[in-house]
């Protein structure tokens, strides 16, 4: 085990020993899923345990393509617009709070297996499950208690935030009433520590005395209402697939989870390839006697045999034979046959992933790792980005949800119902295509010509009127091809 993941674990273990200490709950998520957790962390972030400079063993940080690639095709021209009351409001919160980030953020999700978008005020927290800890399930798998943990550094000072979410049911007497009824608050509980050492979560501190001054220590909600909190107020952000290291476990696995032998492998016949070409070069041997000067004598009568320098590719060798005083040397690269166990290997990392067969390859052209355009008949591929997206409809349904009760709560929207529409892009919209497509509806006269201009070449409405009218007033020939 590293030294970063020696810490990190001994963080786990602090971070959950506090949890209990401090609210008398302990968390459920296994040794098991924890490490597996932090393995894919490492690896993301391109410190696999397979790495081994003696070996000349390096990464190519491919786990992070991956994610990265099933970010991009999930949040394709992704687009929410809302109806209601709370239109405008809502509206607002997804384009400045959420928008921007949902592809980052949906690449995380698949790096760690499940994120936590949560509102904190001003904006979205992403959670990732180094700093949450699972206190409490529902019947159907849903999470009913969970303890967040945040954290800055001022000075010397490292201050650490854990935040208990959960239900709570007390009898309350309301006012005028002559009976107890049972009521469920969402609770949530605060609690600050102080440090001088980054690895430790130190003393315990008021919350006036932080960052956090603005929080209460404990706070239990209802709707204005009085109705009961629906659900949690935070969206998981999890991969759909089933978590066969912890059955019980509300998380998901990595989007890699099941290739990492596979990037193991990738990795080596990378670095082997790498190494062969670094050690290819054209390699010159020469008789020393071929390239020595003659050697004279200096002021003090000392003889002095003058160096001479050579070429990298050069070496001089003593006491060659007559016939072979110049010899050559040039390797033979095996680019082919490493080539195609490269390709072998992406390959596999693809569909383990849940990629259609052959997406990854090696570009002939460039010699790149490139994904191949998804065509239409790649079901895997657009299987995997659909399973994505739904996840990601669930979270985001989740964190409006959220952001709706705490502008209840708070007065910072008109009160009313929103309901959201969800837009996604085509993954096997070909931009080139639907370009020419459009210049031919152009040309024919189905839509207006600027609107092409607008859409393809960056004009504004404005520019591409009087770029088309000064074009079909001007010239014989217009813009767009007609006579």
């Amino acid at each position: 085990m590293g030294i970063m993941s020696a810490i990190k674990e001994w963080w786990s273990r602090m971070f959950l020993s506090e949890v209990k200490d401090q609210f008398k709950v302990t968390g459920i998520t296994s040794g098991d899923m924890q490490k597996a957790i932090q393995n894919w962390m490492l690896i993301y972030k391109g410190e696999p345990d397979w790495i081994d400079p003696e070996e000349g063993i390096k990464t190519i940080k491919f786990a992070k393509f991956v994610c990265g690639e099933i970010g991009r095709l999930a949040t394709l021209a992704i687009d929410v617009t809302f109806d209601g009351a709370r239109k405008e409001y809502m509206t607002q919160f997804w384009e400045k709070s959420v928008h921007d980030r949902i592809r980052e953020w949906t690449e995380l999700m698949c790096a760690c297996g499940t994120v936590i978008l949560k509102p904190n005020g001003t904006g979205v927290d992403l959670v990732t499950p180094d700093r949450f800890e699972i206190t409490s399930l529902d019947g159907n798998h849903n999470i009913t208690g969970i303890v967040f943990q945040d954290s800055y550094q001022e000075g010397d000072e490292h201050y650490t935030k854990l935040e208990y979410h959960r239900f709570f049911t007390a009898s309350v007497r309301m006012p005028d009433a002559e009976e107890y009824t049972e009521t469920t608050y969402y609770s949530i509980s605060n609690r600050a520590f102080v440090s001088r050492n980054a690895g430790e979560i130190g003393k315990p501190i008021d919350l006036s005395m932080t960052n956090w001054a603005a929080l209460q220590p404990d706070v239990h909600i209802t709707k204005r209402n009085g109705e009961q909190i629906n659900s949690m107020l935070f969206g998981l952000f999890r991969m759909p697939s089933s978590n066969d290291i912890d059955l019980n476990s509300p998380l998901g696995l990595s989007a890699f989870a099941d290739a990492t032998e596979e990037l193991k492998d990738l990795d080596i016949a990378y670095s082997r390839n790498a190494e062969e070409i670094e050690e290819s070069r054209r390699m010159v041997i020469v008789d020393d006697r071929l390239i020595q000067k003659p050697a004279y004598k200096d002021e003090k009568g000392n003889t002095v045999r003058p160096h001479v320098k050579l070429p990298k590719f050069f070496k001089a060798m003593a006491g060659m034979d007559a016939e072979e005083t110049y010899h050559e040397v040039n390797p033979t690269l095996n680019t082919d046959t490493r080539k195609s166990g490269i390709n072998q290997q992406l390959s596999l990392v693809g569909v383990k992933c849940g990629f259609s067969n052959g997406y990854f390859v090696i570009d002939e052209k460039t010699g790149m790792v490139t994904a191949t355009q998804v065509e239409s008949d790649d079901r895997r591929t657009i299987q995997l980005i659909k399973d994505v997206r739904d996840a990601m409809q669930k979270c985001l349904d989740d964190l409006f949800y959220a952001q709706s009760v705490f502008a209840d709560l708070y007065g910072l929207a008109p009160a009313g119902d929103y309901e959201p529409q969800y837009d996604f892009g085509d993954i096997t919209y070909n931009e080139e295509e639907d370009r020419m497509r459009n210049l031919t509806l152009a040309n024919s006269g189905y839509i207006p010509k600027w609107q092409y201009l607008v859409r393809f070449e960056g004009y504004s409405e404005e520019e591409a009127k009087a770029a088309v009218e000064e074009a079909s007033g001007a010239q014989d020939k217009g813009l767009f091809g007609e006579e």
